[in-house]
């Protein structure tokens, strides 16, 4: 598109998570006039530690904020796969983009509040609650849940798992359990007993669980991830320490005893979902990005990645197509196929043994569709 026509888009993003701010940030960079509406009246990420991977750095670095992310992470070398009791089974690189060797390791807080950091005072509405959306072709409409309506040329829905935008235009399915919970933690260095000795991603697996180590070291902090089978699909379950001990029991006597340390106040519990792939994700004047358009269980670790690749992909086909329309599609022919195959390896079946062919990647025979999108 023109470099006018780009200038005189109105766009709407929502949803302020990852896809949402990265989005607000990768288009306003093309001069368009960007406004993000996020349900929330404040923005708190939970959770734990994740890793940006080098593609995703080097997105940083091409909008300008490569510096506001880095100084806020950890870049790591590779990760590990071990046994329960920390025997190695394989260590790998992380794949490099450019010039762009290592994997940032960063707290869900911090990237969120980097991103945002980085937006325009103003840009991002606070509160607005969405309950529909009309496309009318050549614009959208979103309707909030006080009433209020903004009509936009493109809105980018990135309102997550259980996306509004999706379920109006795109697909009424639910969320779909993985037969899994995970319960995450953030810990002191102190209390990882030597396990977090340098800024490398460490999983042990075993038992029908795994144990992600990773560490937060320019916090003075570990992200401890245990995710393990469950058939409790109740969004938010209740678990107890005796629970979680009975899920580590046999697992190396370190990560028994940083379980027995942990605060359960702090700890985000939640089951595992994800979706199923989206036939199409645009209309017109929308479309999906992130976990609205392809929430994916969190085995590949490429859920933040994805949705920071579809806001660079989504400028880019702006900036390359003729028109609006031919954009949304060259969007979507650039991204789905990529985002299809990491849905599929994250729900397929593997052992110790498969470990060099899928990393990791979850047993279909666990899945069981939601009969309605589960509430908090």
């Amino acid at each position: 598109m023109q470099l006018s026509e780009l200038k005189n888009l109105r766009i709407a993003v929502v949803g302020a998570g990852y896809g949402g701010a990265a989005a607000a940030k990768a288009l306003s960079l093309l001069g368009a006039t960007v406004d993000v509406y996020e349900q929330a009246n404040r923005i708190r990420e939970v959770g734990a530690g994740i890793g940006l991977r080098p593609a995703t750095m080097n997105r940083f670095r091409e909008w300008g904020i490569f510096d506001a992310i880095a100084k806020v992470s950890s870049p790591s070398e590779y990760f590990e796969i071990l046994t329960t009791t920390a025997e190695p089974i394989m260590q790998e690189a992380w794949p490099v983009a450019g010039d762009q060797t290592h994997t940032h390791l960063i707290h869900r807080g911090d990237f969120i509040d980097a991103l945002l950091g980085v937006l325009p005072e103003g840009m991002v509405h606070l509160g607005h609650k969405l309950e529909s959306v009309q496309d009318k072709g050549d614009s959208a409409v979103l309707t909030f849940a006080d009433g209020k309506t903004v009509e936009a040329d493109l809105v980018v829905g990135a309102d997550g798992i259980k996306s509004v935008v999706r379920r109006e235009l795109f697909s009424d399915k639910g969320p779909v359990f993985s037969g899994e919970h995970a319960y995450r933690a953030v810990i002191s260095v102190d209390d990882a007993h030597g396990m977090a000795a340098d800024d490398n991603l460490r999983m042990y697996i075993g038992k029908g669980t795994k144990i992600y180590l990773l560490p937060l070291r320019h916090r003075g902090q570990v992200s401890f991830d245990i995710t393990a089978l469950c058939p409790d699909g109740t969004w938010a379950p209740q678990v107890t320490k005796e629970d979680l001990l009975a899920t580590v029991d046999g697992f190396d006597e370190r990560l028994v005893n940083i379980t027995r340390g942990l605060d359960m106040d702090t700890m985000n519990i939640r089951a595992v979902y994800d979706i199923d792939p989206v036939d199409t994700w645009h209309s017109d004047s929308v479309v999906l990005v992130g976990d609205a358009a392809h929430s994916m269980l969190h085995h590949q670790g490429q859920g933040a990645n994805s949705a920071i690749e579809d806001a660079g992909a989504l400028a880019d086909a702006l900036r390359q197509a003729g028109s609006l329309k031919e954009a949304l599609a060259l969007f979507q022919a650039t991204r789905k196929p990529v985002t299809d195959e990491l849905q599929r390896i994250s729900r397929q079946g593997w052992s110790e043994d498969e470990i060099d062919d899928v990393f990791p990647g979850q047993k279909p025979a666990t899945q069981q569709p939601a009969t309605a999108a589960p509430k908090e």
